[in-house]
């Protein structure tokens, strides 16, 4: 299961793989924190921190059906498929980038090729598919985009998760009296410390991406603020 899961991530690291080399030094720290911090820990430690999350979460009453509808109201979401869920919709703008990174590039090649050029070798073909775009034009908007809509899921997911859990914390004791609960029942949940420790931990990732998703909005709009300046003064020195 963890190697079927790491070749998925691994197919997803491969197409974002190649954004990075058309994003700036923010967007490139962003994935490695991305994979490094987020996606390496969440399969290398998903397993052994929350694989008893349900069979050892054990309550002091022996009435048929009350454990299980007392973890289905404290945990309705796994944290597990809560975050999986967040990483892949934080990914899917960046692979937008890659399609329009794409369609640029195919573009280019047919103009290259209808314009008769001849002398256009296997090696020039490569050298444009390798070729870094700059950020600007529509390509700019669809990057200011992306990062965009990044900072409204990594939003969005932390605030579910706060809302579902009612906290990052894990409580040691919760109080369980639904039905068919015969009263009010205690129920406890395995290593609640451990998966306190593991949850600030992804939160804390998170907020970081965000902070780069920010500083990198912010980064690409004061650089079109320049060049729209650069170009006003050019256009009054004519």
């Amino acid at each position: 299961m963890v190697l079927f899961a790491t070749m998925s991530w691994g197919a997803l690291y491969a197409q974002l793989g190649g954004v990075n080399k058309h994003s700036t030094s923010l967007g490139k720290i962003w994935l490695s924190v991305l994979f490094i911090f987020r996606i390496t820990i969440l399969v290398l430690a998903a397993e052994s921190v929350w694989g008893d999350e349900q069979s050892d979460f054990t309550c002091n009453t022996q009435t048929p059906g009350c454990k299980n509808v007392c973890y289905d109201h404290f945990f309705p979401v796994s944290h597990i498929r809560l975050w999986c869920l967040q990483l892949i919709f934080v990914s899917t703008p960046a692979l937008l980038v890659a399609m329009h990174v794409a369609y640029r590039k195919r573009g280019d090649r047919r103009t290259m090729l209808a314009n008769g050029n001849e002398k256009a070798t296997d090696s020039d073909l490569e050298m444009l598919k390798r070729r870094r775009l700059p950020i600007t034009g529509p390509l700019w908007w669809t990057y200011t985009c992306s990062l965009f809509f990044r900072l409204i899921f990594e939003g969005g997911f932390m605030y579910a998760l706060y809302f579902v859990y009612d906290g990052f914390q894990m409580p040691r004791l919760l109080k369980c009296e639904q039905w068919p609960c015969p009263n009010k029942v205690d129920c406890f949940i395995s290593r609640p410390t451990e998966k306190t420790i593991f949850t600030i931990f992804m939160v804390s990732s998170s907020a970081i991406c965000m902070v780069l998703n920010v500083a990198e909005l912010c980064y690409l709009i004061a650089k079109a603020l320049m060049r729209s300046v650069t170009s006003v003064k050019l256009c009054l020195s004519d």
